[in-house]
């Protein structure tokens, strides 16, 4: 999954990718800089249900800014700086989406053998 998101880290002032599934459950993280502990420890379920049926969001703090995409299996989430090209990280999300919505649960049962 980390090549998936090399190209969105390679962005000037990007500063980390994570991807949440729709459970909250932290799936990637990578972090050009070690981030806060309270990122890799933090509850996202209640986050990711106020996020129900939203798309597209961006959240501009002081020094950061927070984008955040809605994909087929869960949130990518970009933390950048003020000074981020915000139009070069959506357009390497929308690229990435066909893949990120390949991403499924493994199959489970007698289900898993059998393909159609």
């Amino acid at each position: 999954m980390k090549d998936l998101f090399a190209d969105i880290l390679e962005i000037d002032d990007v500063q980390g990718v994570m991807f949440l599934s729709f459970d909250g459950k932290l799936l990637f993280k990578e972090f050009g800089s070690h981030p806060a502990e309270e990122i890799e420890n933090n509850n996202w379920d209640s986050f990711i249900r106020v996020l129900n049926g939203v798309r597209e969001a961006e959240m501009i703090f002081e020094n950061n800014r927070l984008y955040i995409k809605r994909a087929g299996s869960g949130y990518i989430f970009i933390v950048m700086g003020s000074f981020a090209p915000v139009a070069m990280v959506r357009l390497n999300c929308n690229i990435i989406l066909p893949a990120l919505d390949q991403i499924k649960k493994k199959p489970k049962g007698f289900g898993r053998f059998f393909r159609k």
